[in-house]
């Protein structure tokens, strides 16, 4: 018995400060988005807004100077911070929603293939996650800026070319998501539909998509995490659109400010909120449709048509 534990503790205690070691620094940040400026600048500037404080101005923001909520009203009156933040959200809001629905396609598309026949659309999916992000982005650069050239019509260096450089990655990670959840339900509740008369958009409707949903919002979140989170391609393909990792850089280079550490507070909570409700949702939803739930319901409504 004693055999069994002792591994057990081991790899218990090694999990634990794994986590330990990822989390500390978004620990650390949220701590330090209550940091207050020091005492000596603000001695120096009586009654100034912090608003106004510049980086060279606050003083050490790497040692507790005092607690203090006002970097977070600093936060939401930023003129730079807050339109970056919507950029990017309805970028990756955008890209999440049509990579989600390309992947949901080709996923059912290519499942369906021959293996001969699907084997080159997995080389190029394969290559877009593989291929280093860098190369990626150089080459839409040049691909954006030619097609401008030929195409008179085609968008300008923005918030389109930072949309469509991301499909590419989000599109197949999407797919891949969808299809492993596809191949793994099989296919007995569909062909019981068809045998009771269903065709295929009724059949996926109410048999095929409410099985696949848990994949379908599992991709959709992911794709908006990793949209909303690039650097590397909106900085090659952005023009003059400035997207929040953008911003955040380039107030890094010249100095940080707890401003700075109180908006990522803020967004860090809201997308743990997002994700404990579609975790609750999906929970709730598997506990209702049990495997025998699950049948009834997919046959039931195939007779039903």
């Amino acid at each position: 018995m004693h055999k069994i534990l002792k591994p057990k503790l081991f790899y218990t205690a090694w999990a634990v400060m794994v986590y330990i070691f990822l989390f500390l620094p978004i620990l650390v940040m949220i701590v330090f988005a209550f940091n207050a400026p020091s005492n000596v600048s603000l001695s120096s500037l009586d009654g100034i807004d912090l608003s106004t404080l510049s980086p060279e101005k606050i003083g050490n923001v790497t040692l507790w100077n005092g607690f203090t909520v006002g970097w977070f009203a600093v936060a939401l009156k930023s003129t730079l911070y807050i339109p970056a933040i919507i950029n990017s959200a309805k970028i990756a809001f955008a890209s999440a929603v049509i990579a989600t629905t390309l992947g949901l396609c080709a996923a059912l598309a290519l499942a369906r293939m021959r293996r001969t026949r699907r084997a080159p659309f997995d080389v190029l999916v394969y290559l877009t996650l593989v291929v280093p992000e860098i190369v990626l982005a150089v080459g839409l650069l040049i691909f954006f800026v030619q097609a401008r050239v030929y195409v008179p019509w085609f968008p300008r260096l923005g918030s389109v070319t930072i949309l469509l450089g991301q499909l590419i990655f989000d599109t197949s990670l999407a797919m891949l998501i969808i299809r492993a959840r596809f191949v793994g339900m099989g296919d007995t509740l569909e062909e019981a539909s068809f045998d009771l008369g269903a065709r295929p958009l009724s059949t996926f409707r109410q048999v095929t998509l409410p099985r696949l949903m848990p994949a379908i919002v599992a991709a959709f979140l992911l794709c908006f995490t990793f949209s909303f989170d690039d650097y590397v391609v909106p900085a090659f393909t952005n023009g003059t659109t400035n997207t929040w990792p953008i911003v955040l850089y380039s107030a890094v280079r010249f100095g940080i400010t707890p401003a700075v550490n109180a908006m990522a507070t803020m967004m860090f909570g809201i997308n743990v909120l997002v994700i404990l409700i579609a975790v609750l949702i999906l929970r709730r939803s598997r506990v209702r449709g049990g495997p025998g739930q699950e049948k009834a319901k997919g046959l039931g409504g195939a007779m039903g048509l």
